[in-house]
């Protein structure tokens, strides 16, 4: 039986030809289809399994543009994948010389070591006298402690009549009738949030400490920080909502269902670079809703990547958009890898990145002055080459797809040097989401889509106090204490920008006391358990909390992590 893939006879020249063409044409469309699959291919390898911030060595770039005889020499610096970070200029590092000495803060504990009486005596007859001392320092550890603080309530009765008895009021707690101390809150949110423990792995630590709290104990209480945060959480929204320029990013987080089973929901970041602030969203989808209804007040520039979800908020003319070079120059490194004609646009990108750098720190006036004389000529010179390029390369190639993104960008990607304040690519709201990216592989998934508007409420406490480079925990520990007392209405003063311009400096300043070499003398493993309750009716079975000797900790196998 002959084979029905077989070519037929050909009987002339012109259905020859006609075959021909037929048969070239197919062979170019799969070879096209085949090269294609190769670069997803390398580029999912790349990610999954190369470094997250790669550079293009300046020998190969060189290499490809001598090859393409457009503008050989040598190329100067690398150039990086997009990572969320800028290349830096290559520099030594001094080689240190000793040993740095330890910060001076840090509680001094002196031990003096005496010689023998016997050694005090000199061989002619007189005693020796003390002509200094040598000093060697040690850095100790101290496990975090627990105290059980107890709050006692005097009360006052008439010892006649037995009538008119008084009591000392309960102090304020953000958190009402919780065991937890405001310390331990913050640890649990801090370690979570911060630190990204999974809270099964939090219950395993305090459980090798002898303290059983129970995760569902531990959920509650992050539940109840974030509705205790909810005002200030509100206040950031309405500030970062004011600023008149915003970059945005999102990502994916797993989500369970309430019915069972999960779905990708999304988090959203919207950082307002000027104001050090930051604001996280959660969604089910990644419709626009999100979007728009956290912006729906604002008005100035929007830095994102070329999300559809956004056109509604720009075609309203309240919103301008403003390109992202991160995301353009992403797309021709990755065409790099198998096509060299990407050589000369990554490095005329490349030369818009000095310029960045150069203008580092120079006001803003001056910043737009600089890209007005050195980037704008540049922006003209990768305008050339893009309609080169636009015209050689196969519009469904990878060079090709990364052209097309260029062209569909290109108003809105040259609008940074008309304004000083605005950065060339939105890289700092996707560093935002970092944290979210190492969270999810250990925390693995949300337990609601409440859990994750939880996640988000308190994503963006802790980053924002990140920004203004105050310590998380101590602000969460300080303002958990404020906020019972604290008026709504001035519940700007708790920001993390506007605590840190306040109290928060002297805050974090105070080293925090440890215990004497005295005290660690009993035992090597001795350790205070502190545990914040009041003796105002709150008993501890209700709240979860039993304590046991120490014994060794028998993990459980059947613990999997959980939010």
């Amino acid at each position: 039986m002959s084979d029905a893939r077989a070519v037929p006879d050909v009987v002339d020249l012109a259905t020859a030809r006609a075959l021909i063409a037929t048969l070239h044409d197919e062979l170019t469309k799969v070879q096209h289809e085949n090269a294609s699959l190769r670069h997803q291919l390398d580029v999912l390898c790349q990610r999954m399994f190369g470094k997250k911030s790669e550079r293009v060595d300046p020998r190969q770039l060189q290499l490809a543009l001598e090859q393409l005889a457009n503008e050989p020499g040598p190329v100067s610096e690398p150039v990086e994948m997009d990572s969320g970070e800028t290349p830096v200029r290559g520099h030594q590092r001094r080689r240190p010389t000793g040993r740095r000495p330890l910060p001076p803060h840090l509680p001094r504990h002196r031990i003096e070591l005496d010689v023998a009486d016997a050694d005090k005596q000199c061989a002619c007859g007189h005693a020796k006298t003390r002509i200094g001392e040598s000093v060697s320092e040690k850095l100790e550890y101290q496990p975090a402690s627990f105290v059980v603080i107890e709050t006692v309530r005097a009360k006052y009765a008439c010892p006649v009549c037995h009538d008119g008895v008084v009591e000392a009021p309960a102090p304020p707690q953000a958190v009402e009738k919780s065991l937890a101390g405001e310390g331990l809150l913050a640890h649990v949110v801090v370690s979570k949030y911060v630190d990204h423990l999974p809270l099964y792995r939090l219950e395993g630590i305090f459980a090798r400490e002898g303290i059983d709290l129970a995760r569902t104990t531990l959920c509650g209480w992050v539940a109840d920080v974030a509705t205790a945060l909810t005002p200030i959480g509100d206040q950031l929204r309405r500030e970062i909502t004011a600023a008149t320029y915003l970059q945005t990013d999102d990502t994916s987080v797993t989500v369970l269902g309430d019915h069972g089973g999960s779905f990708k929901g999304r988090l959203w970041t919207y950082l307002d670079p000027l104001g050090q602030q930051v604001v996280f969203d959660a969604t089910a989808t990644h419709e626009r809703d999100g979007p728009a209804q956290i912006l729906a007040d604002f008005r100035g520039a929007l830095q994102a990547d070329a999300y559809a979800g956004y056109d509604g908020l720009y075609q309203s003319g309240r919103v301008r958009e403003i390109g992202c070079w991160a995301h353009a120059r992403r797309r021709f490194v990755e065409a790099f890898m198998t096509d060299p004609q990407a050589a000369l646009m990554v490095a005329r990108i490349q030369q818009l990145y000095q310029v960045e750098r150069a203008a580092t720190d120079l006001s803003v006036e001056a910043r737009r002055l600089l890209r007005q004389e050195q980037s704008l000529p540049l922006l003209g010179e990768i305008d050339t080459v893009r309609l080169d390029l636009a015209r050689a390369v196969l519009p469904k190639s990878p060079l090709g797809e990364a052209v097309r993104y260029l062209t569909n960008q290109w108003t809105v990607l040259q609008r940074f040097v008309e304004d000083g304040r605005l950065a060339i690519d939105n890289n700092r709201a996707e560093n935002q989401l970092r944290v979210v990216a190492v969270g999810r592989k250990n925390w693995l998934f949300a337990g609601s889509l409440e859990g994750a508007r939880r996640a988000a409420l308190l994503y963006s406490i802790v980053q924002s106090c990140k920004l203004v480079d105050v310590p998380p925990f101590a602000y969460l520990k300080d303002v958990l204490v404020r906020l019972a007392t604290h008026p709504q209405r001035l519940i700007g003063q708790l920001t993390p920008k506007a605590w840190a311009e306040t109290v928060g400096r002297q805050a974090a300043a105070q080293p925090s006391p440890i215990l004497s070499r005295s005290q660690l003398a009993g035992s090597a493993r001795s350790l205070q358990y502190v545990v914040c309750r009041t003796l105002t009716g709150c008993r501890s079975s209700q709240q979860g909390l039993t304590t046991r000797p120490r014994t060794e900790w028998d993990s459980n196998p059947t613990h999997r992590p959980a939010s």
